[in-house]
């Protein structure tokens, strides 16, 4: 396999969705089933019918209302644009319907790239894991080379195997900041749970579920939020600005307020300032 030259860019540049230089892939490429999360069932590869000619979506300012919350959830960390822009040169699946189904099938692909560069790049900003930074600089630099292959050589890339190694250097890192005492909770049952008393100071919380758990008040510390499952969660007046591993999906699914403290270069989303009862309840 041949690699490009590899691209050097800041933390995260990048890696925030620009819908402006998408070709709507997320609203094409993914199937909806018609549930809570969306209106519509929708087949994969056929564009929403809210899609609009620019390729933006024609009820952004009111999805969850109009019954399109999973679309609030999720983000392509910047798959996106680079697919469109970068991958196919600035082609589109309109214009070009023969590309269609190469860049939908690199759009999963993609994202899981940008992710795990979304959290290489916090990683690389931790004091605590200074003794780790060169493996997670190379880590960094493989998974843009990744990135940057052609359509032939992302579709068949096992992403999965990259995300596993990756995933266990995250750990690595995860035990070095948060010290060997934070409870470990990685995979933990959590859903619906009061956890106001629970000891989750630096816990390790990967992939928990914590589907309207209660977490008012709770201290967080440095837990480990790595694919934990904050769907409903009430983190209302929660700190979470030392998480680690925290993403903004995460953040539009809980259920949050203004008091509710974020780690730098967060925001609010704005279903929390607009929603009194802090977003969507427990379904």
């Amino acid at each position: 396999m041949t690699f490009p030259p590899l691209r050097v860019v800041p933390a995260r540049d990048g890696l925030a969705a620009d819908c402006s230089r998408c070709a709507g892939l997320c609203c094409v490429a993914p199937a909806f089933t018609a549930s809570a999360d969306f209106a519509i069932h929708k087949p994969a590869g056929t564009p929403c019918r809210h899609l609009q000619d620019d390729f933006r979506c024609g009820i952004h300012d009111r999805l969850r209302p109009a019954g399109f919350p999973g679309c609030t959830v999720f983000d392509c960390f910047g798959a996106g644009q680079r697919i469109t822009q970068e991958t196919f040169g600035g082609r589109s699946w309109r214009e070009s319907p023969e590309l269609a189904a190469a860049q939908f099938a690199v759009l999963p692909v993609m994202r899981q790239l940008h992710e795990i560069l979304w959290y290489l790049a916090e990683a690389a900003t931790l004091p605590d894991a200074a003794a780790l930074h060169a493996e997670i600089e190379d880590a960094r630099a493989h998974t843009e080379r990744l990135a940057g292959l052609d359509a032939d050589g992302l579709r068949p890339l096992d992403v999965g195997a990259h995300r596993a190694a990756v995933g266990a250097l995250l750990q690595r890192v995860s035990d070095a900041v948060r010290g060997p005492a934070g409870p470990d909770r990685r995979g933990a049952d959590l859903m619906g749970r009061d956890l106001r008393r629970s000891r989750l100071r630096g816990a390790s919380l990967r992939g928990a579920y914590l589907i309207g758990a209660d977490l008012r008040g709770v201290d967080l510390g440095a837990a480990d939020l790595l694919g934990a499952d904050l769907r409903a969660a009430d983190v209302r007046g929660t700190d979470l600005s030392a998480c680690l591993f925290l993403t903004r999906p995460q953040l539009e699914a809980a259920r949050g307020d203004a008091a509710t403290t974020l780690p730098p270069g967060f925001r609010q989303p704005a279903h929390w300032l607009q929603d009194p009862a802090g977003g969507t309840p427990p379904r």
